[in-house]
């Protein structure tokens, strides 16, 4: 990573010129083994862990300095593995600021056997392996640039979406139904988007997660913005479902209109977001609501459900991306992206090579 010396001019993020250093950041791993460095403590943010990287320079885009830089500090050559961008981060520490594009690498079983037993990179370095629960846990202290980079490793690569109540419309007791189905079909640990729009829908989620208190549920904002009260019935008042709760979802209306407004106003103080996007404009208003969130010291936005990518069942008249077009805006966020809309869990394949890191979806996430 980039020392003091390292430090240019440019006034993109501020009005005035300011003090900032590019840099591209590899989140290198082999399955749950993730790469870390360790910063002498003479060095910037010393006595810290951190991820590979260093300064891109004038005549590399991040992708190119991204191979130059782990080949120089590491000696493993990721030009033929698939990067894929996580996001963009700006911090400001105080006596330098710095512009983070981070990528996320994964290693071949190969690389990783060459690579796996090396207790020192090329630069002099200690280099160390960890497990992913351990990293997301905060056992190892990273600069504070890096915390957003950890909360955005613990999206998984799917997401389930509950079906609509309408979906269960041919039953006797439609919300008996929509329970029972999804407390039997969702997998272990889940996590899961779940859908309030139909009244009683608050109640429906509060005993979902009350029945399966593995799940990892999303939930979305109410019109405020803030996040959705969710009322759990009499019988389990003396429960608790709000640990279940990992992130709050902003819809793409909502998302626009905190955009149009003076941005001052705070959303979901207690819950990262997940915005939805469908096009540039919503794009834009998400990343600027992301780089508010990072400056007001708020939960972070972990992703961007963007859709949608192909044609869908709920929505078969909607003209779709495209994976050319999907492509194309993914890599305008600054933040990890989801696809949606006509996916199934085996796509995750074409998403990650397109630009995201997670699939989500309705029909094929529960066969």
């Amino acid at each position: 990573m980039p020392n003091e010396a390292d430090n240019h001019i440019d006034g993109s993020f501020n009005s005035e010129k300011v003090l900032i250093v590019n840099v591209a950041v590899a989140v290198i791993h082999h399955k749950a083994q993730y790469l870390l460095g360790f910063r002498n403590a003479a060095q910037h943010q010393g006595n810290r862990y951190e991820f590979v990287g260093g300064k891109i320079e004038a005549n590399e885009n991040a992708e190119q300095a991204l191979i130059r830089e782990v080949a120089e500090e590491t000696g493993i050559e990721i030009c033929d593995n698939t990067m894929v961008k996580l996001g963009r981060l700006h911090h400001d520490y105080g006596d330098k600021q710095v512009s983070l594009q981070i990528y996320k690498v994964e290693l071949t079983a190969q690389q990783y056997e060459q690579h796996k037993h090396r207790q020192y990179g090329l630069e002099g370095q200690a280099l160390t392996w960890v497990n992913k629960a351990d990293l997301l846990a905060g056992k190892y202290h990273l600069p504070a640039a890096n915390q957003t980079i950890l909360e955005w490793l613990s999206v998984p690569t799917t997401i389930a979406i509950t079906y609509p109540l309408t979906h269960f419309d041919a039953s006797p007791d439609p919300m008996a139904a929509w329970l029972t189905f999804h407390q039997n079909k969702l997998t272990a640990n889940a996590w899961v988007y779940i859908r309030i729009k139909a009244a009683g829908s608050e109640s429906m989620a509060a005993q979902l997660m009350h029945m399966r208190p593995d799940i990892k549920a999303i939930v979305p904002c109410d019109v405020n913005g803030q996040t959705l009260t969710i009322e759990a019935p009499l019988a389990m008042k003396d429960t608790t479902t709000t640990n279940s709760i990992v992130a709050n979802q902003l819809s793409h209306t909502a998302l626009l209109q905190w955009s149009e407004d003076t941005q001052d106003r705070v959303l979901s103080k207690n819950y990262p977001l997940i915005v939805s996007c469908h096009d540039a404009a919503s794009i834009d208003a998400a990343n600027k609501l992301a780089h508010n969130r990072l400056q007001q010291q708020l939960p972070p936005v972990i992703g961007a459900f963007l859709s949608p990518v192909l044609v869908t069942h709920t929505h078969p008249d909607t003209v779709p991306l495209g994976w050319e077009s999907w492509s194309a805006l993914a890599q305008l966020a600054d933040m990890p992206i989801i696809g949606l809309g006509g996916l199934s869990p085996v796509m995750i394949h074409q998403v990650l090579e397109h630009g995201g890191i997670s699939v989500a979806g309705i029909r094929q996430f529960f066969e």
